[in-house]
């Protein structure tokens, strides 16, 4: 490993900034927390907070003297909580320990206040469940609720250190971390955690529970093999009968494997160690479990005849009552396949990675808020269509702020409402018009505007989306608020006591009274304030400006790492359409492969056919019989040879009840008109050799051509005519109605093939949301524009696939990139010659001979202005604080010695504005940027002479290049070319 130490004072600073840990706590992929708690951590998180976790004074004071660290100068005193049961012992729950990570010591101003849900809750059991799986934090204390990843890890926007650092800072997040560590250590050494033979032992509920589920499950795969046999099984013209029953066996077994991980959660004990590091998500999970405990997983292994699940490679034995011969086959094959699906897949995601990475590298934020190249041509006009750092998008759906959380994080700060003797404030009743929460917005997104506003273009980067979405949250939140104030007191006598518009009166019944207590502990817990909303709009406020990405940020390159680190995690296999058996669709890095490379014959072009009316079942089997090819062997009974005396021919017998059923739109005059114009590998079949007889009866009669004889040109039909295409379009090889059960009865087609433009040409396709996986035919057929939008939607939906959260801005950088010349290019070696120009950039990514040699014979120059040539010639890279350079001022000859003195080693900055400069060129003139030729040129006079007077123009900041207009002196002789080869005309 190189270790490379800071020389000077900005390379140290812009270290500290760009590589410390401190302020790389969130992963700029989708803002999501990169360091957090993992395995101990978490288990010990887990179960000091459980529901039946007591500590006495002693345990208590041993967690609490490791948070104090013996090298603080400062040491600070530990505020201790009130013990939860006071007689006969004191003793304190795990939960109330949790303050003391968030913020132990008592000058501490840290207020986290937090509501999710954890790993294992269910959606319906509400908040306050007896299972203790909604976690809500108010002022640090941790009210109910049982931490797990979800509130400890990574990659989760709702944990606890992600909620400190997004509210409190950066050194608080890793305070909370520390302090984590250090207890989780002694809580678990002097609690025990371990696991043993006995934790993966079932019982004998358990193995009742297996046993009945494995009866069960193979009686339904015995009833799908002999429904299979007896062809009694209801399938789609198009189906594999075969694959339709391998997929609902697999179905089956694994579902079985899950059944059983739900048993193993239902009769284990609850302190078990494999079920409590899988249920707080430390390590493993409930399909492990039930590998240990129950039953194995479902593994493929396809043998000829025979689909009996055993045969299949479901492993019925778990490890503890130990595998057969046969079993122990399948369950490695399953660890080879894993093993080799590693070791390939990371050769192929370090490729695609570097691929990436050379084609981004030199995109970075402009101060006009463009993206541009290093060659200044414009990829984006604003960086992810709103110009925000992904880094800083704090909602889970990749928003920029969590309202609710940030409303309540106001509430339990700002303390005026609740503070308040009376719940007829002004300020309550201050908030009656939405005029003024609209106002109050208006204003504080107003500073904000006008510090992005480009002068140019006059464009904003904060629109009024945003504020619309601010103004509709407050006024639903003042909605709930203003209902309070609205209520109405049944005494009739005393209704005025309870007017907002008066203050005087006396109580003079119990029911008033009554009344107005209740109505007061509401306003305090939801109510909301004009104050507490001008709060709220500040915090707003800062976060948005905080979340505007900076000029020189190099947006490029952590596109390229984002998009490239979590393919790793990806799969090489293929995946099903869910519904649709018999269909595949390439997903994992193969996937991913086909889109950056921009392929046109990708491996399962699949159209996604949306109808214009969804919900007729009808008409989705008429539009799919228009578009599936449809073949005549597929709709006739027979086809045969006559030979009569006189007479001889090809006999087609169609069946009439089968076309009906396809509702194909084809008739007996139609069928001949597609035989005679089909291209077989026999001589063209004339109309003259077809008639029909009656509606289902097709003749076709032989002509003798003299290449080959009668009966073999009559064994040539016979063979031929079931393959002639009668229906569909030319290109589809299937097409497949799925119903979607999320939306009820709405059916649309999955079409493979590429015929995109014939099948949006039909009248009952629903063309805005028919869908398609191919760019290339996406931009012939619909434009540049929709070709960007399919490479955004497909990478997306790729990754959501296997669970990763990808920001989307990362992905509309790389669709740009690959459209911003007009064409879909490929980020691949031929696709990287259409983007750049650079000779040098070329050379170091792949055939650097074949680079070299061709910029030599036709004389091509590099400006060195790109990150790659810039890291080959030593010359700083024009990104972040590269962006900048400095000019030296220099001094005329006739200016006195004493001038010289006082203005000596005055630095000016460049201006974006082209400004002429007069300097001797007597002294030596220095080019602090690459000029316009793509050269650093030193230049110096060979002579003592005094030449004249020059010029020097500085071009714009873009540009940061320096050109002497008389011709430059030649290079002087005690420099000597780095490069040189001298028949091929190339110095450098």
């Amino acid at each position: 490993m190189n270790v490379h130490f800071p020389q000077t004072y900005e390379a140290k600073a812009e270290s500290s900034l760009l590589m410390g840990v401190k302020h790389n706590l969130v992963s700029p992929r989708a803002g999501q927390p990169l360091i957090a708690a993992i395995q101990d951590f978490i288990t010990a998180g887990h179960l000091l907070t459980k529901k039946d976790t007591f500590l006495t004074h002693s345990e208590v004071q041993r967690i609490s003297a490791t948070l104090l660290d013996i090298t603080d100068i400062n040491q600070r005193k530990i505020r201790l909580p009130p013990p939860a049961i006071i007689w006969p012992i004191k003793l304190w729950t795990g939960k109330q320990l949790i303050e003391l990570v968030i913020a132990p010591f008592v000058d501490s101003n840290v207020r986290l206040n937090l509501s999710t849900k954890n790993k294992i809750h269910n959606p319906d059991d509400g908040e306050f469940t007896h299972k203790d799986t909604f976690v809500i934090i108010r002022n640090n204390q941790l009210l109910c609720g049982s931490l797990d990843k979800t509130l400890l890890g990574s990659e989760s926007k709702t944990s606890i250190f992600y909620t400190l650092l997004r509210d409190w800072g950066e050194q608080h997040a890793i305070d909370a971390m520390w302090r984590l560590a250090r207890f989780s250590g002694v809580y678990l050494s002097n609690r025990g955690f371990s696991i043993g033979i006995g934790d993966v032992r079932p019982n004998q509920q358990l193995l009742d529970e297996k046993r009945i589920l494995l009866e069960n499950g193979y009686k339904t795969c015995d009833q799908l093999n002999k429904t299979m046999k007896m062809e009694k099984q209801k399938t789609k013209p198009d189906f594999g009968l075969v694959e339709e029953l391998e997929a609902k066996i697999l179905k089956e077994l694994s579902n079985i494997r899950d059944q059983a991980g739900k048993a193993c959660r239902e009769f284990l004990s609850k302190n078990n160690t494999p079920l409590t590091m899988a249920q707080c998500g430390s390590k493993g999970s409930f399909i492990n479990i039930a590998q240990m405990i129950a039953l194995n997983r479902s593994l493929p292994h396809f043998e000829c005849n025979d689909r009996s699940p055993d045969a299949k490679g479901f492993v019925e034995n778990s490890f503890y009552s130990g595998l057969t011969p046969t079993e122990f086959i399948f369950h490695t094959m399953g660890g080879r396949e894993g093993l080799v699906d590693t070791a390939v897949k990371t050769a192929e995601t370090g490729y695609m990675q570097r691929r990436l990475v050379k084609c981004l590298e030199d995109l970075v934020v402009s101060y006009d808020n463009t993206v541009r190249t290093s060659t200044n041509e414009v990829v984006q006009f604003v960086f992810g269509d709103d110009g925000l750092d992904p880094s800083y998008m704090e909602a889970r759906d990749g928003k920029l702020l969590d309202l609710s959380h940030l409303l309540n994080q106001v509430k339990s700060t700002q303390k005026e409402l609740s503070q308040q003797t009376d719940s007829n404030d002004a300020s309550v009743y201050e908030l009656d018009s939405h005029d003024i929460i609209r106002k109050e917005i208006d204003l504080s997104l107003a500073s904000i505007q006008n510090e992005i506003k480009d002068t140019k273009t006059k464009q904003l980067l904060v629109t009024n989306k945003f504020a619309d979405e601010l103004y509709n949250f407050i006024c639903k939140q003042f909605n709930a608020n203003k209902k309070l104030l609205q209520l109405q007191v049944n005494c009739e006598r005393h209704r005025a006591y309870m007017s907002p518009t008066t203050r005087s009166g006396k109580v003079c019944c119990k029911t008033c009274e009554e009344f107005r207590f209740r109505r007061q502990a509401q306003l305090r817990s939801n109510g909301l304030s004009l104050a507490q909303i001008r709060q709220f709009l500040l915090l707003c406020q800062g976060k948005v400006r905080r979340a505007i990405v900076e000029p020189g940020t190099a947006v490029g390159a952590v596109a390229a790492t984002s998009i490239g680190e979590p393919s790793t995690q990806m799969t090489l296999k293929t995946f099903h359409f869910a519904g649709v058996a018999s269909m595949n669709i390439t997903q994992g890095v193969p996937r991913i492969k086909e889109i950056i490379n921009a392929v046109r014959s990708i491996s399962t072009p699949i159209i996604t056919v949306a109808l214009s009316n969804d919900k007729d079942e009808k008409l989705a089997k008429r539009v799919k019989a228009r578009i599936e090819r449809t073949t005549l062997g597929e709709v006739s009974e027979y086809v045969e040879q006559i030979f009569l005396p006189d007479d001889m021919f090809v006999l087609v017998k169609l069946n009439v009840r089968r076309i009906r059923e396809l509702q194909l739109e084809v008739t007996p005059d139609s069928i001949i008109q597609s035989i005679c114009s089909a291209r077989l590998p026999i001589p063209s079949i004339k109309s003259s050799q077809v008639r029909t007889v009656g509606k289902s009866i097709i003749l076709v009669r032989p002509v003798d051509t003299g290449k080959c004889s009668m009966a073999m040109y009559m064994h040539y039909l016979k063979y031929y005519l079931p393959t002639v295409p009668i229906k569909g379009i030319p290109g589809v090889t299937r097409c497949v109605i799925n119903a979607d059960d999320k939306k009820g009865e709405s059916f649309q087609l999955f079409v493979e093939g590429s015929s995109f433009k014939e099948v949006l040409a039909l009248n009952e396709v629903n063309g805005i949301k028919t869908r398609f996986n191919n760019a290339i035919i996406i931009a012939e057929v619909l434009g540049i524009e929709a070709a960007r939008g399919s490479i955004i939607s497909e990478i997306l939906n790729t990754m959501s696939e296997h669970g990763i959260e990808l920001d989307r801005r990362h992905v509309m950088l790389l669709a740009d990139l690959m459209t911003y010349r007009g064409e879909v290019l490929g980020i691949t070696r031929n696709g990287l010659v259409k983007m750049k120009e650079s000779v040098l950039l070329l050379a170091s990514f792949e055939r650097t001979i074949d680079h070299l040699y061709e910029a030599a014979f036709f004389g091509q120059r590099d400006r060195i202005v790109g990150v790659s040539e810039c890291i080959i010639m030593g010359v700083p890279i024009g990104i972040g604080t590269g962006m900048f350079k400095l000019l030296q001022k220099q001094i005329s000859q006739k200016k006195s010695e004493s001038e010289q003195q006082d203005n000596k080693g005055k630095i000016q900055l460049l201006s974006p504005k082209r400004e002429v400069l007069s300097a001797s060129t007597s002294q030596q003139t220095q080019s602090l940027g690459p000029s316009t030729s793509g050269r650093r040129r030193r230049q110096a006079s060979t002579s003592t002479a005094p030449l004249k007077e020059a010029k020097i123009e500085v071009e714009s900041s873009e540009e940061q290049s320096i050109e002497v207009l008389p011709p430059p002196p030649p290079i002087p002789m005690h420099r000597q070319p780095i490069f040189e080869m001298p028949e091929l005309g190339l110095i450098i």
